[in-house]
């Protein structure tokens, strides 16, 4: 889809396959995560919500070295308070509607992710990474913390003592090890986004609403008590056998045919 304004200058997409849209980030030198390219990706989610059959968006950047370098100082250093809160908002909605997507989506990382960077990336479903991946919340150097869901989202992936390394120290985290300690799903030596798009299309073939409720649910066993989170569970698989795909996925197992998913 061809770019209309501004936003649309940095931020791209385009469907690959049946149920899949592509969304790259260009904005150089490093994708700051400035207001344009917050509302390029606002953009590019109310077309794929507005299509209406997407299954899985793979966000990417078209940057060598860099996925998203974090929030934009040089606009942090000439903004007062009242425009510091609208900036936070901003990020915080592209990341909070992102993770409540009626869709899939992967991060296909494969340079720099900080900041901002980082949290765009988890607040996808999934991470792919290339080899050359380094992902990072290096907010205390200047004085901050990881506003945009970081100091949510980073404990739940990896755990509160990894979660608090990374932070405290700054540091940036090297493919292996973020795959190794689950802050990636996916490591490729090759080429981040084919291995993200392949990843997509595999995904797709998949009953969407069962998928949407598998995250709903894993998500819930970190928000509720074991017996409420069962319950949740239980919940779930009765109204998907009820008024989900279920029927025709038992259809189809019983035919023997792969089952014809919306």
């Amino acid at each position: 889809m061809a770019a209309q304004t501004a936003s649309r200058d940095v931020v791209t997409w385009e469907r690959k396959a049946a149920g899949i849209v592509h969304v790259t980030m260009a904005r150089p030198p490093a994708n700051a995560l400035g207001p344009l390219i917050l509302d390029g990706v606002h953009a590019a989610l109310d077309d794929a919500e507005a299509a209406g059959d997407v299954k899985v968006l793979v966000l990417s950047s078209a940057l060598d070295g860099f996925f998203a370098a974090g929030a934009d100082i040089k606009h942090l250093s000439k903004i007062d308070a009242e425009s510091f809160t609208a900036y936070g908002d901003q990020m915080r909605a592209v990341n909070d509607r992102l993770a409540a997507a009626p869709f899939l989506s992967i991060a296909a990382v494969d340079g720099l992710a900080l900041g901002g960077g980082l949290e765009l990336a988890m607040a996808c479903t999934m991470r792919v990474s290339g080899s050359r991946g380094a992902y990072g919340l290096p907010e205390v150097k200047i004085g901050l913390i990881p506003g945009a869901g970081g100091t949510q989202r980073l404990p739940r992936l990896v755990g509160r003592g990894r979660a608090l390394d990374i932070m405290l120290t700054a540091r940036q985290v090297p493919a292996s090890e973020a795959f190794a300690i689950g802050l990636v799903d996916r490591l490729t030596e090759g080429d981040a986004v084919k291995e993200a798009l392949a990843l997509a299309e595999g995904l797709a073939e998949a009953s969407l609403p069962a998928q949407l409720a598998v995250v709903r649910t894993v998500d819930a066993a970190f928000d509720l008590p074991l017996d409420k989170g069962a319950l949740y569970e239980v919940a779930q698989e009765q109204s998907l056998f009820e008024d989900g795909e279920a029927a025709e996925g038992i259809t189809a197992f019983i035919a023997k045919r792969h089952p014809r998913f919306a």
